[in-house]
């Protein structure tokens, strides 16, 4: 006698009495069971032999049903800024691709094509950089510190020599930018550490460790990029008129209010040149004073202009210039200019530079404009440094150092006054030219942020040099500077980027900047340039902020892992019922139990 799990068997003579759990005896032979699964046998073989096909086109989508995997959910979904992408003199430069739909790895791993490589910026470097794109990455995004100017300054003053290296190479790889956040800095310390640890493993370890480790597939929401038709970049003029004659010197302000870094929407220039246009408003508002009464209204046509398109060559002062000497009878630009004061990057330092095309001739208004900078900064400014710096211009390259180039070109005696000593100067193009924090929330006593930045009381006290030295060429008197104005402009130009891709003709900046130069000054026009459709000088492209999602996935092996597990499957499955007789011979021969025979 044996005992079976619910119930037992008795064997006496050629009967087989079971007795199954629930008590009850079925009496019957052993010949009857094995005709019993003979048959079975037989009916299942037929069965599948017949309808093979059949069977296994209803096997395969059940097998899949079942292992299917559940819709995957975003794990993270955050903006993203795309690096730039613009044509400039029918140039191209900046990546020219915008879909991104790939798996995440860093830097660290051994492939990375079509791989989106994450990076943070404080890991950042020209070679690993570019090691993703030869190896023809899917894509870069590179994680930016939630509060740039507290970085370290060897961190942002190599970030911001490498921009326009990044810039100036065309590339089809997507490049992106993304603040960081908890969420997204769990994602990359989750593909750091897959990423690392593949390098020193087995080539088998490396195969399981890409099957079953978790991985994150990032996918942008936007289309391609394309060209943007007819975009106009705006321009402002507004003018302060002399009285005591007709032929009246002009003395024209200038500075232009775009700014420019590797992404456009990252771009909020806050020294370049936020500090500038802050400067002018700051002149008008103290010659609009003095204009107002008769006992200080001077001899000299005051013009400001703002301009647009200063990081693309200054397209919006060419085109200016172009509709006040070429295409019009009446100009203050054709009469009497005395000179043009263009106003660039003065909201830091303790330096101050005139950058000229042509030195001044004395006795000549420029000259004299000279010669009153240095008494002012000598006898109430010691502890600044002036000089002028001079630099010919040459018409040979792409792009012109300062914007007083464009009126030495139609020869309009001009120059720039800036802290800095060259143009080639990386913070004037940078995405770390941001408002710097208060330094009793991020920085110690005296310990001033890193990187580019505006700190007002420098700015309050250049525009004081400037200011009374323009008010002593027009007269000898002296207004004060209000700090707070100047603050306050700042604080307003870097509360958003001001990339010309981003201002269009309708923006609230150009109207904003439009409102505040009426309050001062007469005749307040607006100028637009748009490039030629035959052969453009600037072309701008869209899809410059997305969102992406960072999804939880499985790799692409794990699929093709678990395909190939199925397959061996079915194909076990198939050929256990084609030869099911055989195998269940094997099957009872080596299970069957000897009989116990009374």
């Amino acid at each position: 006698m044996g005992n079976k799990p619910g119930g037992e068997w008795v064997v006496c003579g050629q009967w087989l009495r079971v007795v199954t759990a629930e008590h009850l005896v079925i009496y019957c032979t052993p010949t009857t069971i094995a005709k019993m699964f003979e048959e079975a046998s037989e009916v299942f073989d037929n069965m599948f032999k017949s309808s093979f096909p059949l069977t296994f086109i209803v096997f395969i989508p059940a097998v899949l049903i079942l292992v299917s995997p559940l819709p995957a959910e975003a794990a993270h979904e955050f903006t993203v800024y795309r690096m730039q992408q613009y044509d400039l003199q029918g140039q191209p430069y900046g990546t020219r691709n915008a879909i991104l739909n790939t798996e995440a790895r860093t830097v660290e791993a051994e492939v990375l094509s079509r791989r989106c490589v994450i990076m943070r910026l404080a890991d950042f470097s020209y070679d690993k950089y570019q090691k993703a794109l030869r190896q023809s990455a899917g894509a870069v995004v590179i994680i930016l510190p939630k509060n740039m100017s507290a970085m370290p300054q060897d961190i942002v003053q190599q970030f911001m020599e490498l921009e326009p290296e990044m810039l100036a190479m065309e590339t089809i790889v997507p490049v992106y930018f993304a603040e960081e956040d908890d969420e997204l800095l769990s994602i990359y310390t989750q593909t750091l550490t897959s990423s690392s640890s593949q390098g020193s493993l087995s080539a088998a370890e490396v195969l399981l460790h890409t099957a079953t480790a978790n991985g994150f597939q990032m996918v942008t929401s936007g289309a391609q990029s394309k060209a943007i038709s007819d975009w106009a970049i705006t321009s402002l003029e507004g003018r302060l008129t002399g009285v005591g004659g007709e032929d009246l010197p002009t003395i024209v302000v200038v500075a232009h209010y775009d700014t420019f870094g590797v992404a456009p929407w990252l771009s909020y220039g806050a020294d370049s040149n936020g500090s500038g246009v802050s400067m002018l408003l700051e002149l008008a508002r103290l010659f609009s004073k003095l204009y107002t009464y008769k006992r200080t209204h001077a001899a000299y046509n005051l013009l400001f202009f703002v301009s647009g398109g200063g990081k693309f060559n200054y397209q919006g002062t060419k085109r200016w210039l172009e509709d006040n000497l070429d295409h019009t009878d009446s100009s203050l630009l054709q009469d009497n200019v005395a000179f043009v004061l263009c106003l660039d990057t003065l909201g830091n330092g303790d330096s101050l530079y005139l950058h000229v095309s042509k030195p001044p001739k004395e006795g000549t208004p420029q000259y004299s404009l000279l010669k009153e900078l240095e008494t002012v900064v000598a006898s109430q400014h010691p502890e600044v440094k002036f000089s002028m710096v001079h630099k010919k211009i040459n018409l040979a390259d792409d792009m012109l150092a300062w914007e007083h180039e464009r009126f030495g070109i139609r020869r309009l005696p001009a120059f720039t006054l800036s802290h800095l000593p060259s143009h080639r100067s990386a913070q004037r193009s940078s995405i770390m030219d941001v408002r710097s924090v208060s330094p009793s929330s991020r920085h110690g006593a005296g310990e001033p942020p890193a990187g580019p930045h505006v700190d007002v009381s420098k700015l309050s006290r250049n525009a004081k040099v400037v200011a009374e030295a323009l008010a002593r060429v027009i007269y000898n008197l002296t207004e004060k500077v209000q700090e707070e104005h100047l603050s306050a402009v700042v604080d307003w130009l870097t509360a958003q980027p001001r990339a010309a891709q981003l201002v269009d003709k309708d923006s609230s900046i150009v109207s904003t900047l439009e409102y505040h130069l009426g309050r001062y000054l007469k005749d307040v026009k607006r100028h637009y340039v748009k490039a030629d459709k035959r052969d453009p000088e600037f072309v701008f492209y869209d899809q410059l902020k997305q969102t992406m999602n960072a999804y939880r996935v499985k790799p692409a092996i794990f699929d093709l892992l678990l395909a190939l597990c199925i397959a061996a499957y079915l194909g076990m499955m198939y050929l256990a019922i084609q030869n099911f007789g055989l195998l269940y011979s094997v099957v009872r021969r080596i299970t069957q139990p000897k009989a116990k025979v009374h």
